[in-house]
């Protein structure tokens, strides 16, 4: 596996689509999920490959001066629980910390409200992750915002 910066937009929107589609038991909101392509462009992106074959990817975007988001992140679910996400969340880490920024924050649903959601929280948490707040209708009734917090 390696992990490579992403620079051309098209390349990014590519491989955030390719992953995304994969994963609709996260992304399966096809709005949200054409938002997550569209402005993934833009952004500072790193992907993972196995043999030159994307299978994961992580996008960062600044929420602040001092603070960097982890604006979406994915991995093919063949790839969950081997290493990948933790490497990439690692290599975006340090760009961050490289390009200035104190803190990186997340955002996801609550712990509690779906079984996969609950393994998201459980990874973040894993990486060293601090409960920030909750949001209880930032997206929807049904879907409480959990922010986590990290100092990098």
């Amino acid at each position: 596996m390696i992990i490579n910066e992403v620079r051309l937009p098209s390349e990014k929107q590519k491989i955030t689509r390719m992953i995304l589609e994969a994963l609709p038991e996260w992304f399966g909101i096809a709005a949200s999920r054409e938002e997550y392509i569209k402005i993934c462009a833009d952004l500072v992106f790193f992907a993972a490959y196995d043999n030159d074959m994307p299978i994961g990817f992580i996008c960062l975007k600044e929420t602040g001066k001092s603070t960097v988001e982890v604006c979406v992140m994915g991995v093919l679910k063949e790839y969950h629980r081997k290493g990948v996400g933790k490497i990439l969340f690692q290599k975006a880490k340090e760009s961050a910390k490289n390009m200035g920024y104190s803190f990186i924050q997340v955002k996801t649903v609550q712990m509690g409200k779906y079984p996969e959601y609950d393994a998201t929280n459980h990874f973040y948490l894993s990486l060293g992750f601090k409960e920030f707040e909750i949001f209880p209708t930032l997206w929807d009734e049904w879907n409480p915002c959990q922010i986590y917090v990290m100092a990098i």
